[in-house]
């Protein structure tokens, strides 16, 4: 399938199935791709306007803060060590850092300066090598993995940094989900060429079930698919973006209670 970057070149890109049937990934990947991710768009929403829209968008940002935290909550005890790797502008960080032992990872210089004015508790790394082996509980990555070329090579370094049974928590957009399928070339959590890799459920469980890991549980991020939606009927240069995308959205979750295929899924990963 080809794809075209909506959110800021224009440019064209393909999408191609690699050997783990119900994984693809973007080609070409564009070498220069940092400059991909150069627009004030791409860093999270981090200062208040005092808008109305701005308050709407708060309320569920905390409403999707808060589903996360639970599930990190369920997934470690408090005061567990934590890494949230590309932690983007801290709003994660932010919200957890009373339960846990946290550290940080962004490569964004300007997201990351956004993220340490938010906290003096919590340390930011510039390396995976500035944590010991063995001594984190969990790492999360938040819509993140999908932007990681050498994946292979991170996950070792995950396993490797990981506790014995401890947490890989990872959330990506599901490419098999209704919206996906409905919207086609404009879904937007496409988003190439910044997303490098596009996961299936069944991908995901393939990719992840083997000697090292083990996918324990599989959650909805339900919030994504009317986000998604509404982005995708703009890209499309719909009218009324933000009705359509709710009701695609409302659809899309209504039809994934029975298959499991939500807009975005989260995977807890245990290291055996």
């Amino acid at each position: 399938m080809k794809i075209k970057d909506h959110f800021l070149t224009q440019e064209t890109f393909e999408i191609i199935e690699t050997e783990i049937l119900g994984i693809w990934k973007t080609h070409p990947v564009p070498q220069n791709i940092s400059v991909y991710y150069e627009s004030d768009d791409y860093i999270s929403h981090h200062q208040d306007s005092g808008s109305f829209k701005e308050k709407i968008y708060k309320f569920l940002q905390n409403f999707n803060l808060k589903y996360k935290q639970n599930i990190l909550l369920d997934s470690v005890k408090k005061g567990s060590k934590v890494l949230d790797y590309g932690c983007g502008a801290g709003e994660f960080l932010k919200k957890i850092e009373n339960d846990f032992e946290l550290y940080g990872f962004e490569p964004d210089v300007s997201a990351r300066i956004i993220s340490q004015k938010k906290t003096n508790s919590i340390q930011f790394i510039s390396s995976l090598s500035d944590i010991e082996d063995n001594t984190l509980d969990a790492i999360t990555l938040w819509h993140v993995f999908e932007h990681i070329e050498n994946q292979e090579e991170i996950l070792q370094i995950f396993y490797n940094k990981l506790t014995p049974h401890g947490k890989l928590i990872i959330a990506v957009p599901n490419p098999t989900s209704y919206d996906a399928k409905k919207y086609k070339e404009f879904w937007a959590a496409y988003d190439v060429p910044r997303h490098l890799f596009h996961f299936s459920k069944n991908g995901m469980i393939k990719l992840m079930n083997n000697r090292f890991w083990k996918v324990s549980k599989i959650k909805p991020l339900l919030l994504d698919s009317y986000y998604i939606s509404a982005l995708s009927e703009k890209y499309k240069k719909s009218s009324l973006i933000w009705l359509k995308g709710l009701i695609t959205g409302t659809i899309s979750n209504f039809k994934a209670l029975k298959t499991g295929e939500y807009s975005s899924l989260i995977y807890i990963i245990e290291k055996k």
